[in-house]
């Protein structure tokens, strides 16, 4: 009988930055769920009722708010779809992650005088989901799934 002696190995040590990047890309994620489902909210209440945001005097970029209501509606969904696949740890999760939160900030821009608090929570959070998912170069890297 023969006893193998080697030693345990330990499992690879993560750097904080490391850890930060991981843990703010299971929290991006979570932020493009609920960030998706805020947009599909806003979208359903800017096509049922158009006056329930501001209306704005002469703007570059004045859209009826039926098809801000469609934009946000729309891109909500696929935002929402982008975060679950960040959670289940695929690859399509965080290109279409870094793409769609790009996108939000711009549309977001766009919608700045409609609902400027909301406008710019949102930029914030989509530009806090753009680092996280390109910092965190262990994403992807166990085989595609991250469980």
């Amino acid at each position: 009988m023969s006893q193998n002696t080697a030693a345990p190995q330990k499992p690879p040590q993560q750097s904080a930055r490391g850890a930060w990047a991981s843990g703010g890309t299971l929290f991006a994620g979570v932020l493009m769920l609920v960030t998706g489902v805020m947009d599909i909210l806003q979208g359903i209440a800017g096509i049922a009722e158009d006056d329930v945001f501001a209306r704005v005097g002469d703007y570059v970029f004045e859209f009826n708010l039926t098809a801000w209501g469609w934009i946000h509606l729309c891109l909500g969904i696929v935002v929402a779809v982008a975060g679950y696949g960040i959670l289940t740890g695929t690859e399509w999760g965080r290109v279409a992650g870094i793409a769609l939160a790009s996108l939000n900030v711009l549309a977001q821009f766009l919608f700045l005088p409609y609902q400027p608090w909301w406008a710019l929570f949102s930029m914030a959070v989509s530009v806090f989901v753009v680092w996280a998912l390109a910092t965190d170069h262990s994403y992807g890297a166990a085989g595609g799934d991250r469980r």
